[in-house]
This record gives C-alpha cells, sequence and structure tokens, in this order.
C-alpha cells in the first residue's frame, strides 16, 4: 500500500540512504562555496570601502597612529583577505538556509514551520554581535592597547595585522551572539533544557569569563564590557530553551520538580 507523505509525521519526502544524504551534504556545501565564491569577489571589487571602516574606529580615537604597508604585496594580501571574510559574512543566510534545508526532511511538520525564522535570528544576531564589537568592542581594545608605552614610541602599525585583529574580534563576537540560537536548536534536540541551564549558571559563568578573555585585550575593564552582554544572551538563552521546549513552567515549579 502507498504510503501517504502528506498526512506523515515525519514530513513528505521519502526515506534516504546513506549515500544519498552524502550526495545531499555535498550539493549544499558546493551551494554554499558557490555563494561564498561569489560575494568574495563582488567584495575585492568594492574591498576599499570595507578597509576604510576598518580604519575609522583608529583614526576617530588614536590619530596620532599610522598603519602602514610591510610587502610589497600587502594591500593585494589585504584586500583579499577582507573581501574573503566579508563574503563569508554576507553568505550566513546561505548558509544558515543551506544547514535547514539538509536537516529539514526529518523533522516533523510543526518544527518545519521555524526555518525561516531561525535563519532570520542566525542572521540578526550576527549582525547585532558585530555591530557591539565594531561600536564598543574595537574602539575599546584600540584605546587600550595603543596607550601602552612610552609616548616618545610612534605608534606604526601594520595594516595586515591590524584588519586581522579587527575582523578577528568582530567575527567572534558575531559567532558568541548565536548562542541564543543554539540554545534554541539544541533544547528542540532534547539536548538540553530550560532547568539544565539554569541549574549550570555557576559553570557558565566561568565559561563566559574565559571567552571574554578570549575575545578582549587582558584587562579587567574589557572582560567585563564583553562578560555583560555574554551573561545576558546566556539568561535569553534560558528564555529561548523554554520557549522552545513548549513547558510554561516557572522557576519554582522545576525547582520543585528537581527536588
Amino acid at each position: 500500500m502507498q504510503t501517504d507523505h502528506a498526512n506523515s509525521p515525519k514530513g513528505e519526502m521519502k526515506e534516504m540512504g546513506f549515500l544519498d544524504h552524502l550526495e545531499e551534504l555535498r550539493w549544499r556545501l558546493l551551494k554554499i562555496l558557490f555563494s561564498v565564491i561569489v560575494f568574495t569577489i563582488i567584495c575585492f571589487m568594492v574591498s576599499d570601502y570595507f578597509i576604510e571602516l576598518l580604519l575609522k574606529p583608529s583614526k576617530m580615537l588614536q590619530p596620532d597612529m599610522t598603519v602602514q604597508v610591510l610587502k610589497v604585496q600587502g594591500m593585494l594580501m589585504l584586500k583579499f583577505g577582507v573581501a574573503l571574510v566579508m563574503g563569508m559574512v554576507i553568505s550566513i543566510p546561505v548558509i544558515a538556509y543551506q544547514f535547514w534545508a539538509f536537516v529539514a526532511p526529518g523533522l516533523y511538520a510543526d518544527e518545519k514551520r521555524w526555518g525561516p525564522l531561525l535563519v532570520i535570528s542566525v542572521s540578526l544576531f550576527f549582525l547585532v554581535g558585530v555591530a557591539f564589537a565594531y561600536y564598543v568592542l574595537v574602539p575599546f581594545a584600540i584605546k587600550f592597547l595603543t596607550a601602552i608605552g612610552s609616548p616618545d614610541v610612534k605608534k606604526n602599525i601594520s595594516i595586515n595585522y591590524y584588519a586581522k585583529f579587527v575582523m578577528q574580534m568582530l567575527v567572534a563576537s558575531g559567532l558568541i551572539f548565536q548562542m541564543p540560537i543554539a540554545s534554541f536548536i539544541l533544547t528542540k534536540m532534547d539536548l538540553i533544557t530550560p532547568a539544565f541551564l539554569r541549574k549550570s549558571w555557576r559553570y557558565a559563568v566561568i565559561i563566559i569569563l574565559i571567552l571574554a578573555a578570549f575575545i578582549t585585550p587582558p584587562d579587567p575593564v574589557s572582560m567585563i564590557l564583553m562578560g555583560v552582554p555574554l551573561f545576558f544572551l546566556y539568561e535569553l538563552s534560558i528564555v529561548v530553551s523554554r520557549f522552545a521546549s513548549g513547558k510554561e513552567k516557572t522557576d519554582s515549579d522545576q525547582e520543585h520538580l528537581e527536588g
């Protein structure tokens, strides 16, 4: 008897074999690679604009700081590096969609409806993280690090090292801001629960401080600047996990059940 896939709880696609899954994954990865290449080429043509954006914080905070090219091919490598990073960043919606399209056939119908919202949320949270790093973390880091040393020492910095430093902070901040999205997905996979996140807050504090120390310069003030949004994101992740679990329990109810 023919199966009515439209009414089946697992969706409309028939079961795929292991090799079929690998072939599907290969095509998804090729589409992601194609997107990154196309956007990288486009960004390379306007890379001077992105380089100016990266240099803007240094010009505003440290007018006496000079960035310079130390290699003959320095500017070419810089333009390519900036274009590649921007190509990957702009491709984030494509990456999120391809990942979702790969796992969607194995989800229930009520789970598939979260796909478009997750793709939008991944892109939005990444942009918020990048904006936070660009307007808060990067200016403070530049001001703090360039203030160290003797006033007689000229601040001549390689533009390649400077751009790499700024882009690392921007991308790292954007990835860390994916914490609520990860919480939603892991909760849907039954790997974590709101009660588990609430109960593990002590360990979360340690991990958050370690992450803040890796992203920011090694001083207490910059760690606090990164730690505060990380604590907020963790609390938001608990709320998102509670929403994803579909349970309307209060913290007191959860504690009572755990007891």
